[in-house]
């Protein structure tokens, strides 16, 4: 498929049993044969039996797919209760049908020579949760739904920007009309949260579709397609799924509950009793669980949500202790040093614990277009030192603070290296480490522009290098127009033109190269520190059954699993 992932990554790691990252590993399912950890069952009594407990790190602001952000707990729930047209199984990166029963391609004749329309014939005997039947008309009534809410904490602009028109060609036949030729269409919009497929009828009569306003029933109910019907959510505590008995596939094998546990050492001590079967767990803290008995740990992969320090080229409202200018990174020497001065291998030996690889500008491995021979920074003070001398700030000093959300030691973690490098280059050049709670931090990240010159996140995870592209290097793009990166390119129009034919182009090896020339393009021009993508740890109780990941998961789906 023109849309398929790379399959040109390679990596390597302190310890090559964790991180050993080979051809499309990074976008292949990760399944027992790659654990690590004791193989009994600690007392040998199953705990729950029938019942698959994750305790995750935080809890959704949203169940309903219209609203949910991406990368935002909501996404890995709505997974498991609502279906798309397409969905990534347990193999690898290759689309499967789901609620369509075919892969629109040329070669199928479902998509249009000009690449505009994509027809999807749709399964039948399908029935959602309330007991209505499905039908073509359900994903117009849906993905209509997204575009006209157009809720800007959503990923309605998926839709809204791509969608010129969904129709029901009949029953259970939808043919969708792009606005231009998109070759992330099938990854990034048609297995996007936002597409979702609802039922109109419980929608309907629980507040119906408002313009440009949430529907408060939706946000904490569900009623969709998938393996699971929602069960309850009791705010700060669980959430829970039930095996749908009418679904359309194989059916679930145990039910599910989420424990909400915001204290990674709680979600270790309850993993290790035995009272969670899985865990949300931060790679720096894997050997808490490594050697316990009765606990496996998935490795051997890389998540698409790469960690990267950002510059902020337009900021007026800097913390006090600043001394640097608005467009004090608007210099492009200046990014390249900061660049320099980052030490990578220990960010990745330390911080993560072995469980980590570097990646390009901006293409993680595993994606298609990542350049294993495209350049990337190395810890070097020296050329970080030369190329501050050559500005005005190598005399005069400056004091610059880093924006970090408090309680995420992966992103303390560059925060804290990129302090080091920097503080070693000039006595006269000081970075502030700034933690702040969750809440504060989100709230900094959504202003225009961002109070901060300098902060650390992850990206929010894609399969397609234009969901990575567009937003992080677009000179018009989100972060690009909220960080002036249009004035601080060398050539904005470049960068943009590249990006954008890159969208546009459906040949696989044209669009490798577009994407081979941006990586060195963006090396010399960077907007970003690309510290290190984080490797996949994955701890769970032996004792569940056929427990399988695929980065391209928002979360697991626990249809596979038995207990």
């Amino acid at each position: 498929m023109d849309t398929s992932l790379s399959t040109r990554s390679t990596g390597a790691s302190r310890r090559p049993l964790r991180i050993t990252v080979t051809a499309s590993i990074a976008a292949m399912a990760l399944a027992i044969g790659g654990c690590t950890g004791a193989a009994g069952g600690g007392d040998g009594e199953i705990r729950n039996a029938g019942l698959i407990v994750h305790h995750q790190n935080a809890e959704p602001t949203s169940l309903d797919p219209a609203r949910t952000e991406q990368g935002e707990k909501g996404e890995a729930f709505i997974d498991n209760v609502y279906e798309r047209l397409l969905d990534v199984g347990t193999d690898g990166p290759d689309l499967i049908p789901s609620l369509a029963t075919e892969v629109p391609t040329t070669e199928n004749g479902l998509v249009s020579e000009d690449r505009l329309v994509y027809t999807f014939p749709l399964r039948e005997g399908v029935v959602f949760h309330d007991g209505t039947d499905f039908s073509a008309d359900d994903v117009v009534f849906s993905w209509e739904r997204v575009m006209t809410m157009n809720l800007p904490e959503g990923q309605a602009a998926a839709l809204v920007d791509s969608v010129e028109s969904v129709v029901a060609v009949d029953d259970f036949t939808v043919e969708v009309t792009l606005t231009e030729p998109d070759a992330s269409f099938l990854y990034s919009v048609v297995l996007n949260t936002a597409a979702s497929v609802v039922s109109p009828e419980a929608v309907e009569e629980n507040g119906g579709v408002v313009a440009d306003t949430p529907n408060e029933w939706m946000d904490t109910n569900m009623v969709g397609t998938g393996p699971y019907t929602f069960g309850e959510w009791r705010r700060g505590e669980s959430l829970s799924m039930d095996i749908f008995e009418g679904y359309w596939g194989e059916p679930a094998k145990a039910n599910v509950r989420w424990d909400i546990t915001p204290e990674e050492s709680s979600r270790v001590l309850a993993l290790i009793a035995g009272d969670a079967d899985i865990i949300d767990l931060s790679p720096s803290n894997v050997t808490d669980v490594e050697e316990a008995e009765g606990v496996s740990i998935i490795t051997g992969g890389l998540l698409l949500e790469p960690i990267h320090l950002g510059f902020n080229m337009r900021s007026d409202n800097l913390p006090s202790g600043d001394t640097i200018p608005a467009d004090f990174f608007a210099d492009k020497r200046i990014r390249q040093a900061f660049n320099y001065a980052f030490d990578y291998d220990t960010y990745i030996n330390s911080f993560l614990d072995g469980y980590g690889a570097r990646y390009t500008a901006y293409v993680p491995q595993g994606v298609f277009g990542y350049d294993e021979s495209a350049p990337v920074y190395e810890y070097d003070l020296e050329k970080a030192a030369e190329l501050m001398e050559q500005t005005p700030y190598w005399e005069q000093g400056f004091t610059v603070s880093v924006l970090v959300q408090a309680g995420e030691p992966e992103f303390e973690g560059v925060a804290l290296l990129m302090k080091d490098g920097i503080e070693k280059l000039n006595p006269n050049f000081r970075v502030n480490v700034v933690n702040q709670a969750e809440t504060q931090f989100d709230e900094a990240l959504g202003a225009d522009p961002v109070p901060y010159a300098l902060w650390v996140k992850n990206a929010d995870p894609g399969a397609d290098p234009h969901q990575f592209f567009d937003p992080h290097q677009h000179p018009d793009g989100d972060w690009g127009s909220k960080h002036g990166m249009r004035d601080a390119y060398e050539d904005p129009d470049r960068i943009a033109d590249l990006i954008d034919a890159g969208k546009a182009t459906v040949n696989p090896d044209e669009r490798f190269e577009i994407y081979a020339e941006l990586q060195r393009l963006l090396y010399e021009d960077p907007m970003w520190v690309y510290a290190a993508q984080e490797g996949l740890a994955f701890p769970y109780r032996t004792w569940l059954e056929g427990f399988v990941v695929n980065p391209l998961w928002r979360g697991p789906h626990y249809e596979y699993y038995s207990k």
